[in-house]
């Protein structure tokens, strides 16, 4: 029984290096992180949708916000465990937040990306990465299983 619980102790560690090893391979360490998080809400303030909408739920508070989103992509590239926020809670009940701002957060996501990822590997392993969270959020936050009913579609 202690070989199984020294395995399962290991384990985390395994998942963490391998991700290390990932992002380095990359190009990728903590200073990119932080720089894509300041690029990327740079240009969230300045969008014409996007912005009003973060500013309105962060207004003073964006410093914490800017050390929770390093905190998170870099639990996320490095597999950290670092951030124990919860994503979906944090943007229930957000006023003006609709799913079409979603593609428009990914398009501005991607267009940083194209100016300061160190090489297209990078920007493809944290788009799909952004994807899959905007996917996550949009689904969590706006899905409704009733829509999917066949007795209320109509021919």
């Amino acid at each position: 029984m202690n070989d199984e619980l020294q395995a399962r102790a290991a384990q985390p560690a395994a998942i963490r290096e391998s991700a290390e090893a990932e992002m380095k391979a990359l190009g990728i360490d903590d200073a990119f992180i932080g720089r894509l998080v300041d690029t990327f809400y740079g240009r969230v303030l300045a969008h014409p949708e996007l912005g009003p909408v973060f500013d309105a739920r962060l207004s003073g508070r964006w410093p914490e916000h800017m050390e929770k989103m390093k905190s998170f992509w870099s639990s996320v590239a490095f597999r950290s465990g670092a951030y124990g926020g919860k994503p979906v809670q944090a943007h229930l009940g957000i006023p003006n937040m609709s799913p079409e701002l979603f593609p428009k957060w990914l398009a501005l996501f991607a267009a940083t990306l194209d100016d300061i990822a160190p090489n297209n590997d990078a920007k493809a392993w944290f788009m799909a990465t952004a994807e899959r969270i905007a996917r996550s959020l949009t689904l969590s936050l706006f899905y409704n299983p009733a829509l999917d009913d066949p007795a209320l579609k109509r021919s």
